[in-house]
């Protein structure tokens, strides 16, 4: 009788199990939340996710089991992905594979990639981000629906012929063409059914936040009332499509609004915006010196934490979490080899994670974070990209190794420490 009762039992305990629900990440007055349980993360980016887990050209499966993996034991949980490129594959500075090889026409290869990858998230109790445009050349975004609309190309050399590209891209914040093209998309992606869990995407909590871009830009002074209301109309059709998840811009913060502190709190003012985002990025902005990295650190950091707290300090003013969803820093050396000791990266990166710790004890607004970016189990196999290369955190355009983190990196036991506090 005692062996039949707790058969029962523990058939009765599989079923409970088998019909809990994931839940969706919530946000209320400033803070997120999974359940009624505040979620604070350390997240990476992890952009080229939809295309590790497709079965064609780029795609490698049985890595992406050993990254979701070791990423979910070193206690990440929260992954900022690339729903795919545009445009056509083959240009020096594009990623590829590409999704949206013309307008409206997919490569469907990257999208059973990206149901691939939910499921396999899913399946981990991780949580994505997932962002649909971007203001650089590196995934098509601007550029290409500028291409397709008519307006001319992209220069061959993408930001590194920085003049021609910053006059180029600004037409997009004023293109029509380009945003009714956009918005045709957002729709196709949104409206999704995953093949893999036959969960809708506006149904699946492996889905955080969907979000407009990477770094959404006017790129002109004149531009800034076209871009932010192009940014208004589509979070609007966002959360009409799916009042399930949360919806975010991709903002650099201040950076990414013409040096405009004014025109980053309205757009995130607005209802359909769930939270606030911020990007730093030291050596681009000449905070630390190239010559001297863990000389220079200590500058680094400080510069960094003013700009937080700045973009911290709207987050209050608005009742909206923030999350720091995009920060690298280069090795001790500048070089781009696993060799390269990361000791500054390493002090760069503990102070960014103390802050979302001390957050998480004092129930503030900084929810989390997404390092740029994930390298992994993979290894640079030239300086700048070639196919079929291992994906590394680095986009195409960029030094391969540049700041990517890697498996083998000391920078591990920095994230898994922090992560152990936020539990």
């Amino acid at each position: 009788m005692k062996k039949i009762i707790l058969f029962i039992t523990i058939v009765f305990n599989m079923c409970a199990l088998n019909t809990v629900k994931a839940q969706f990440v919530t946000q209320k007055d400033g803070q997120l939340f999974i359940g009624k349980k505040p979620y604070y993360f350390i997240g990476t980016n992890f952009w080229y996710g939809a295309i590790l887990g497709s079965e064609g050209q780029g795609g490698n499966r049985e890595r992406l089991h050993k990254e979701l993996d070791f990423m979910k034991a070193n206690g990440i949980n929260n992954l900022r992905i690339l729903v795919g490129a545009d445009g056509v594959a083959g240009q020096a500075v594009k990623v590829m594979p590409t999704l949206q090889q013309s307008p409206g026409v997919y490569n469907d290869t990257i999208f059973d990639g990206l149901d691939y990858l939910l499921a396999e998230m899913s399946k981990r109790d991780m949580y994505a981000v997932l962002y649909l445009n971007n203001s650089w050349e590196w995934s098509g975004g601007y550029g290409q629906y500028l291409e397709w609309a008519g307006k001319g190309s992209v220069p061959e050399k993408g930001v590194h012929d920085w003049p021609v590209f910053l006059g180029h891209v600004a037409k997009y914040a004023g293109c029509n063409e380009c945003h009714t093209m956009f918005l045709e998309h957002v729709k196709h992606v949104m409206s999704r059914t995953n093949r893999y869990t036959n969960k809708k995407y506006t149904d699946d909590p492996a889905i955080m936040s969907w979000q407009v871009g990477n770094e959404p830009r006017a790129f002109s002074e004149e531009a800034k009332p076209l871009m932010a209301a192009w940014v208004k109309e589509t979070t609007a059709m966002m959360r009409q499509l799916d009042a399930n998840h949360l919806v975010s811009i991709g903002s650099e913060g201040l950076w990414g609004c013409e040096m405009d502190m004014d025109l980053f709190e309205q757009m995130h003012a607005d209802p359909n915006v769930d939270y606030l985002t911020m990007h730093i990025w030291p050596k681009n902005w000449s905070w630390i010196d190239v010559n001297d990295i863990p000389g220079s650190v200590d500058v680094g950091v400080e510069k960094t934490n003013e700009y937080m707290q700045q973009h911290m300090a709207i987050a209050r003013k608005l009742k909206k979490p923030i999350i720091m969803e995009e920060f690298g820093f280069p090795r001790d050396n500048h070089k781009y080899t696993l060799d390269d000791p990361t000791t500054a990266r390493d002090r760069y990166y503990a102070n960014v994670f103390m802050q979302i710790v001390n957050a998480s004890k004092s129930k503030d607004v900084l929810a989390g974070c997404n390092f740029w970016a994930w390298g992994g189990f993979g290894r640079p196999a030239h300086e700048f990209w070639h196919p079929w290369d291992d994906y590394v955190g680095d986009p195409s355009q960029e030094e391969q190794g540049l700041n990517s983190v890697f498996d083998t990196d000391t920078t591990i036991k920095i994230i898994k420490t922090y992560s152990e506090q936020l539990k």
